[in-house]
């Protein structure tokens, strides 16, 4: 286990190696850039798209879309993993995890504007769509558009499902004192109830669980608040003092703090990634800009409500623990046992008299790690879809594997399941980011296309033939066909 914990480390330090980080900001940045930041100018119609819009016989709402991304993006690394940003790269980690978030939110809505614009229909007549598509039609390079899949099947398939059944058993066994095998068989019985009912299941699950999750995590961060009020201030001043070194006690850190908030940010929000191109895929809408829009919104509800809710929840407690790269603590207030998950309910049980509060927070994680495993299995099952075109039998086998793979998370230490979390995040990300940047100009299009509709007051509509995608399968009711072009 030893051998393989290194084997595994040694790969997610190559996967995270600094060009990553700068393509991932750089990226987004530039996409921000140039379209004018939409993640600034369209908050409104963000917020109204999210709720508008009705699903078909062909696809999902586009609030069951909104939800699903939401219930994929917010799962353990909202908790955790903003334990482990604060934990190795201090407070100002945090500040690093924020700006990442906007500057994904530029990523996110061009792979998802190209998700939508290149969509299709499976065999069941359900919409289906994502990097693997837009990377076979539109760079033409069959062979990566096969590399992101096997990357998404690895990844969401097999990689990342465990970190989030590890924190679920975890937590419940710290909070109720339940057996992990036992938590283990009961949630993967329900996980198998909802995945064999395909998307519409997954989203119709995500459209009822997702508001009432976050809204009771908001509501115990608002307790800790209000029962620390004179810190909250002070906590802020922290993250942006110790985001540039100014902070004395984190100022030799700087690098790690930097590091670890873009990556954690980016394993949050998945913007970049592919899997909100997936997931927004089967929305119904009028134009690929809207569902775009629609998934900033869901970035924006990941990291800078829930992650700070978290930061909120561990840095007003106190409960935090910052490592120095030779290993050394800088401040130790608590063991190193209530690491991640159990860091987090040790900072509630700090704050908020007896164990309920812990209690809570454990049903919480069992919520938010839940719909991030549906949101994974949707992932990996688009990918199968395109590999096995016509295959249906091919989707039951993998819902097996994928049953068998977050099993393993009671099975397999918490450090080298993180690790291969982030591999499976990181690899999606190398060949999507580099994908998206050839085709930016498309996005770039279709926005353009969106904001002349929308200035002239027409009837939204959307005629893939404007980025020469012939819409083979009629998604579009606006489609022309080359010929129609010609004329």
């Amino acid at each position: 286990m030893e051998l393989l914990a290194k084997v595994i480390g040694w790969i997610n330090g190559m996967v995270w190696s600094p060009p990553m980080i700068v393509l991932c900001t750089g990226a987004g940045l530039y996409f921000s850039v140039r379209m004018g930041f939409p993640q600034i100018r369209y908050l409104k119609d963000m917020i109204k798209l999210s709720i508008s819009g009705q699903g078909s016989s062909s696809g999902i709402s586009p609030f069951q879309a909104f939800a699903t991304t939401v219930g994929a993006r917010v799962g353990i690394g909202n908790i955790a993993g903003v334990a482990a940003a604060v934990h190795f790269g201090g407070p100002g980690a945090i500040f690093w995890m924020w700006l990442i978030t906007f500057a994904g939110a530029g990523s996110s809505f061009v792979e998802t504007v190209l998700g939508q614009a290149y969509k299709t229909r499976r065999f069941d007549g359900e919409y289906v769509g994502g990097p693997a598509f837009y990377i076979e039609k539109g760079l033409k390079l069959k062979s990566l558009a096969w590399l992101f899949v096997i990357a998404t099947f690895v990844g969401p398939g097999i990689f990342m499902p465990g970190v989030q059944m590890h924190s679920i058993t975890a937590s419940v066994r710290e909070a109720f004192n339940l057996n992990e095998y036992v938590t283990a068989v009961v949630i993967c019985a329900v996980i198998a109830l909802v995945i064999c009912g395909g998307i519409k299941r997954i989203g119709k699950t995500a459209e009822f669980m997702i508001p009432f999750m976050c809204l009771v995590y908001i509501l115990i961060t608002g307790a800790v608040c209000v029962l620390r009020i004179e810190d909250v201030p002070k906590v802020f001043i922290l993250i942006f003092s110790s985001a540039f070194g100014m902070e004395e006690m984190y100022s030799g850190i700087m690098g790690a703090t930097i590091a670890w908030g873009i990556k954690r940010g980016v394993y949050s929000n998945e913007a970049g990634m592919g899997s909100g191109a997936l997931l927004a895929a089967p929305a119904e809408c009028k134009h690929p800009t809207t569902q775009g829009l629609v998934q900033i919104l869901s970035v924006y509800a990941d990291t800078l409500i829930i992650c700070t809710a978290s930061a909120l929840i561990i840095l007003t407690s106190g409960s935090f623990n910052v490592v120095k790269p030779d290993g050394s603590n800088i401040v130790a207030n608590i063991p190193d046992v209530h690491f991640g998950i159990l860091y987090v309910q040790h900072g509630l049980n700090t704050v908020l008299t007896g164990t309920w509060a812990g209690k809570v927070l454990s049903i919480s994680v069992a919520l938010f790690a839940f719909t991030t495993i549906m949101g994974y299995y949707y992932q990996a099952e688009s990918n199968i879809s395109y590999l096995f075109k016509n295959k249906p039998y091919m989707i039951w086998v993998f819902r097996v594997v994928f049953l068998g793979t977050n099993f393993l998370g009671v099975l397999i230490e918490g450090g080298i399941l993180w690790d291969m979390a982030d591999i499976g995040v990181g690899s999606m990300a190398w060949i999507n980011i580099i994908a998206i940047l050839f085709l930016s100009r498309q996005a770039f299009i279709i926005l353009r296309d969106y904001e002349k509709q929308i200035k002239e007051g027409k009837e939204l509509t959307f005629d893939p033939m404007i980025i020469n995608v012939v819409d083979d399968t009629k998604v579009w009711p606006g489609a022309t066909t080359p010929a129609d072009k010609a004329n």
